[in-house]
């Protein structure tokens, strides 16, 4: 849900939504329930992933991962601009990248705290 918010959620389509009891249960009521169930659980990954994005860093931490994808060689690359050909060719003029943090137990730590 976090990478829905921030580009206005759904705007054609939506998710393959399957709700099912965990269990060899017909009964109807169990089947209404996980459907009800589950419908709630995506209301509330929306509303938890707003709260994310409008109260942490978790935006700014998440641009920063992919800035090297905002221009150059990257941009071209997330255009599609590249082939696998090309980016070969790259790595190879650039040599062994530096080793960085994409600080993912960080975000992983943010997003629990408001689960």
């Amino acid at each position: 849900m976090l990478v829905l918010g921030p580009w206005g959620g759904f705007t054609e389509g939506g998710v393959n939504f399957d709700a099912k009891v965990r269990r060899n249960s017909t009964d109807p009521e169990d089947i209404f329930v996980a459907h009800i169930a589950g419908m709630d659980t995506f209301a509330r990954a929306l509303v938890t992933a707003e709260k994310i994005i409008q109260e942490s860093d978790y935006t700014q931490i998440r641009t920063k991962r992919y800035q090297s994808f905002d221009q150059g060689e990257g941009a071209r690359f997330e255009k599609g601009e590249l082939n696998l050909e090309a980016l070969r060719l790259i790595a190879e003029q650039l040599g062994e990248p530096a080793i960085t943090s994409g600080k993912q137990e960080k975000l992983e730590q943010m997003i629990n705290q408001y689960l």
